[in-house]
């Protein structure tokens, strides 16, 4: 959609506002517009698109010159290309879909000094009274004049394909002689993958479902220099071939990266209701089918009228982590194809499943329907027994979690506890001394979470929200010494042991700590003294 936002270079934008019966002027080159009729909503044509208009032109003194209303044929031109004086590429590009003017036009936007014999004179000022009929879009959409899209049927909603997505399309090639080279009825190809020539997928990432096209495509995004020679039904294309591509976009499906690393991929079959979608935590609904690569189906849930859905609790570790984060992002009543490699299914090892065995190092395929979910309460759902219990719960779920090694999801369940009882407003006293004992437990442990996983800035934030509410405790000190010793701010680091050392002087985790951080400093020192000292060893020889 950029295109729709870019201002072609070296043009001002006309904001003018006009009003019928009144006069105003256009640019600073002395075109001036009458507003006769308003026309329709609020687009005007831009530069490349083409117009019909009809129009009267007249001299000052009411001489008729041209019409084409009395020819009974609306003229049609290309906007900002040249093909019509200047006055008119100004003027016309301000009005709307049956808009009626009177542009009166100075000898320097029409036909200057030597005029147009016989009928204009030189140095004439020209009035012209146009009715916008309409326009087909056409647009630059490279920007590099290598394929040029005119509208011809205009398509539903507001989103267009993206790379990933899978596109269904038709379209015919021709040659500008009008010989078909390439033809499909229905084709379907990745938009990133393309299909026949590059003009294909850059023009479907700038279309709506169910729009209809024709692009003038230069040879560097058809065949460029080499062509493409006669195959099957396809006719050949020589060598620097220009094409005239009618396309269309019937649908497509969206295709989504549900991992960073793009070893999860869904590809929705059907679109799902509304914006909701499951949370973590929640109880969810589905029909289930896995295969592998081969077509084996190893798993079928949900689907037979007798056998019930399979139900499973999201980031509970109930089904494989591919599907459990997919399931994550869709919509109810969505139907979804997903494509989990290893590292996200079953791994290294070997898998009996219900129908089939999955082998090691297998990419499987999961088709699933989202047939409905309960999400998992949030703070705002609850009364304040209800978020200090939730609270309590969530801690000891992230302590089992971290016991086991699993640092990534027992840090989750720490924010959340803590999200629960985040705002204490409304807390009793009592309440409230709880809730603090929580926020401190779960801020040091997902501390201690963040340290194994190396998210050291995230440790010392965490570290020092401890450190708020209770300024002499020993842990937080401790960790948040850690964090700044791996960030190298060891002397923050120094400031930090020491004050726990004064707070528990027999700690001796505390006493290694500051030992390996003594290390450290000296370390530090030791590098530091031969870089200055070889820098000043530099500066004797160019003083010398």
């Amino acid at each position: 959609m950029e295109e729709d936002f870019d201002i072609p270079g070296g043009e001002e934008m006309d904001l003018g506002e006009d009003k019928v019966g009144e006069e105003r002027e256009i640019g600073s080159n002395g075109l001036k517009k009458k507003l006769l009729k308003e026309g329709q909503g609020w687009e005007t044509p831009e530069v490349g698109d083409e117009v019909k208009v009809h129009y009267t032109g007249t001299l000052l003194d009411g001489t008729e010159f041209d019409s084409s209303r009395g020819r009974d044929s609306p003229f049609s031109f290309t906007l900002g290309q040249g093909q019509v004086i200047k006055g008119w590429d100004e003027g016309i590009k301000t009005m709307k879909k049956g808009e009626n003017a009177i542009f009166t036009i100075p000898p320097e936007l029409a036909y200057g000094e030597s005029g147009s014999p016989p009928t204009i004179p030189p140095n004439a000022t020209l009035q012209f009274d146009v009715e916008l009929l309409s326009w087909t879009s056409v647009k630059d959409i490279c920007k590099d004049g290598g394929i040029f899209k005119k509208i011809l049927t205009e398509g539903e909603k507001w989103e267009n394909p993206k790379d990933p997505d899978e596109v269904l399309v038709k379209y015919e090639a021709r040659l500008e002689d009008g010989k078909l080279v390439g033809k499909s009825d229905g084709v379907e190809f990745t938009v990133r993958g393309g299909h026949y020539c590059p003009a294909l997928s850059k023009a479907v990432k700038t279309m709506k479902k169910g729009e209809k096209v024709v692009l003038t495509v230069k040879p560097q995004y058809g065949f460029g220099e080499k062509g493409k020679p006669a195959q099957g039904e396809e006719g050949a294309v020589p060598p620097n071939a220009s094409l005239e591509i009618t396309l269309e976009l019937v649908s497509w499906k969206t295709v989504s990266e549900v991992t960073d690393d793009k070893k999860v991929i869904k590809k929705i079959l059907k679109e799902g209701e509304g914006y909701e979608r499951p949370n973590e935590g929640a109880s969810v609904k589905v029909k289930l089918t896995g295969k592998l690569q081969d077509g084996t189906t190893f798993l079928s849930k949900g689907h037979d009228e007798e056998e019930k859905l399979f139900e499973f609790k999201t980031d509970e570790e109930q089904v494989v982590d591919g599907l459990d984060r997919a399931v994550l992002t869709m919509k109810k009543g969505e139907v979804a194809l997903l494509t989990i490699a290893p590292e996200y299914a079953f791994g290294s090892s070997e898998s009996q499943q219900e129908l089939a065995v999955v082998p090691p190092n297998s990419t499987v395929f999961f088709e699933v329907e989202l047939v409905s979910f309960e999400k998992e309460k949030e703070s705002w759902d609850l009364n304040t027994e209800e978020k200090l219990e939730a609270a309590s719960k969530k801690k000891e779920e992230g302590n089992v979690l971290f016991k086991a090694g699993k640092y990534a999801r027992a840090s989750k369940r720490y924010e959340k506890a803590v999200k629960y009882i985040e705002y204490d407003s409304s807390f009793g006293e009592e309440e409230k001394k709880l809730a603090k004992t929580l926020k401190v437990a779960c801020n040091l442990n997902n501390a201690a979470c963040k340290l194994k996983l190396k998210d050291y800035k995230e440790a010392e934030k965490l570290s020092t929200k401890v450190l708020d509410l209770e300024s002499t405790n020993v842990k937080a000190l401790y960790r948040r010494a850690q964090a700044y010793m791996q960030l190298s701010d060891l002397d923050l680091a120094e400031l930090d042991i020491k004050k726990a050392l004064e707070i528990d002087p027999n700690n001796r985790d505390l006493k290694l700590e500051y030992r390996t951080l003594r290390e450290k400093v000296k370390e530090n020192n030791r590098k530091e003294a031969k870089f200055y000292g070889n820098m000043i060893n530099k500066l004797t020889k160019i003083g010398s």
